[in-house]
Order: structure tokens, then sequence, then C-alpha cells
């Protein structure tokens, strides 16, 4: 059975390039430059404990009216029948199935109470 663990997080930003600063001063967190622009990857740990993968991205909506906070994403095993698994428990889907090239397919949802989360079926590596 597929453990459904949190895999991935992402810090919506302003200015990408104050908020990769404090992150980095006050964590000591690495970032590496990953698709479009103002998209960076973000290394939490070390080789010894390699941490949750996150990424900082430019804010899409402005502060108050978009989203705020940090963005979950769930490790799924098939991200069609967790669709449907979400949608069958009362929740609803914000963005429906979007593939990232080389990463996999992550659609975006609301639970139950409005918070949103991704869920992610990681293509297979080898």
């Amino acid at each position: 059975m597929h453990a459904n663990n949190v895999c991935h997080f992402a810090i919506h930003a302003d200015d990408v390039a104050r908020a990769k600063d404090f992150y980095h001063k006050v964590f000591g967190w690495q970032f590496e430059e990953w698709g479009p622009p103002d998209f960076y990857l973000i290394h939490t740990g070390n080789a010894q404990n390699p941490g949750i993968l996150g990424a900082l991205q430019k804010r899409t909506a402005p502060l108050g009216t978009g989203f705020n906070g940090y963005e979950c994403s769930i490790s799924v095993e098939d991200v069609k029948k967790m669709e449907a698994t979400i949608l069958n428990h009362g929740g609803t889907i914000v963005v429906k199935p979007v593939e990232i090239p080389t990463v996999g397919v992550l659609i975006k949802f609301a639970d139950t109470e409005g918070n949103v989360a991704c869920a992610i079926q990681y293509y297979k590596k080898g």
C-alpha cells in the first residue's frame, strides 16, 4: 500500500529574492533554479537528513486575495483514483490533472473545510 506521505511544499512570495534570502539566512535552506522564472527548488536538509523538498515561487494573486501560507503536496499512487476519492468524500478539485514534465501528474484540491493542497503521482524512476 502507498504511504501517501506529505512530499513537497510550496512558498508563494511577492518578492522571491527577498523570501529566498530570508529562508536561507533563517533556516540555512539551499535554493536551485528550476523551471519558469522566479521558481526555485528548496533543499531543506543535507545528505544525512535530506528533509522535504520544497519550492519557492512568485505569488500569482495579490496578497490577501490569493494563497497565503505553505501549499503541501501529498504523494499518491494513482492521481485519477485519488481525484475520484476526494470528490466522493466531499472535497472539490481546484485544478484538474496537470503534467509536470519529468516529475509526475498533479491535482490541486480543496478539502471539506476549504483548505487547498495538492496530490501528485510521481513518475516511476528507472
